[in-house]
């Protein structure tokens, strides 16, 4: 039998509906921070992560922070991986070519996906996806463009469309807004210039998709109840980490001692109300936050996540953000 047969009976099989008993289907989100290689790439400003910046970001460090991720993500499937996995703050394809092949992970059959944005520092989002729960169709990255200038201020949008074991369509758009860097209202502008794209992309799927199913997750840097996330949640989609839910934490990021709902999943009205395939498990959205995850705060008291520098300080941890999921369950 030939390769191309083989590699057709192998994905015809994966998305038969009888392929898999398992109908857990996990998403997770999470901000890796500054997830850099060691190499200089000359056309962005990562001199601070090379072994001769400031950070003195060394190969072990590097691998270090790369086993640190997939412990991460092992711990958050408990007995399985999650299927899609949003990252943000990822350099380029070196580091997610190393994570899913130099740690545990690459047992896991991940593939992968990474927007092209044209950030200073050279910061992307990716998608991991688990082939054999996901079937990739496509992906682009959505540049976010100042109307008014012209000028692309954020990192793009990362769109990824892929066919559920259902025959399904799953549209899955993985965003890092801008910061608040400069101050929150000076900032707010850039956030909903952000917010506005991912709005029209939903917006454009909606017209196309007989029944759309869209995911959107990310590190959006404001919280549920702000312009920014009602705009994009609209009338359409629900906002999963909304002000009304209480989770063992109030938030995925501390700052100055105060947490926020920074990082968040939002899903079209469908995938909570049970007229789709795809349906959320009541419940099941949370903020992962095992104790492994956190480091004793001297300056605010409590605790706070556990970071591979604070400040300047080397400390091996793993991001100052926390991840967050939520479970569906696929029908046959």
């Amino acid at each position: 039998m030939g390769k191309a047969v083989v590699a057709v009976v192998v994905f015809l099989f994966a998305f038969s509906p009888t392929a898999r008993a398992q109908m857990l289907f996990r998403v997770m989100s999470y901000n890796v921070e500054n997830l850099f290689d060691t190499k200089d790439n000359p056309t962005t400003d990562d001199n601070e992560f090379l072994p001769s910046g400031s950070r003195r970001w060394t190969e072990g460090r590097y691998y270090h922070k790369l086993q640190q991720v997939a412990k991460v993500i092992h711990a958050a499937g408990e007995w399985d991986t999650p299927a899609l996995i949003g990252l943000c703050e990822v350099e380029n394809d070196t580091v997610l070519t190393h994570l899913l092949s130099r740690t545990p992970l690459k047992r896991q059959s991940y593939r992968y996906c990474i927007s092209e944005s044209r950030d200073r520092r050279g910061i992307n989002v990716a998608l991991l996806y688990q082939r054999d729960r996901f079937g990739y169709i496509g992906h682009c990255s959505v540049p976010v463009v100042d109307q008014a200038t012209g000028e692309r201020p954020a990192r793009d949008i990362l769109h990824v469309w892929g066919r559920l074991v259902t025959g399904d369509t799953l549209d899955v758009a993985v965003c890092h807004f801008p910061s608040k860097y400069g101050g929150e209202k000076e900032s707010e502008g850039r956030r909903l210039n952000a917010a506005k794209t991912l709005r029209r992309l939903c917006d454009s799927l909606c017209r196309i998709r007989r029944t759309p199913h869209l995911l959107l997750m990310g590190d959006f840097n404001d919280p549920p109840e702000s312009r920014c996330m009602r705009l994009v949640a609209g009338d359409s989609l629900v906002n999963l980490f909304d002000a009304s839910r209480r989770f063992e934490l109030p938030g995925s990021h501390k700052y100055q001692g105060e947490w926020s709902r920074l990082d968040q999943i939002v899903v079209s009205h469908n995938l909570t109300t049970g007229g789709s395939s795809l349906r959320l498990i009541p419940g099941s959205v949370r903020i992962f936050c095992p104790s492994f995850l956190f480091t004793k705060d001297k300056t605010w008291r409590g605790q706070r996540p556990k970071r591979t520098y604070y400040g300047f300080t080397y400390e091996a941890g793993y991001s100052d953000h926390l991840p967050v999921m939520a479970d569906f369950r696929q029908d046959k």
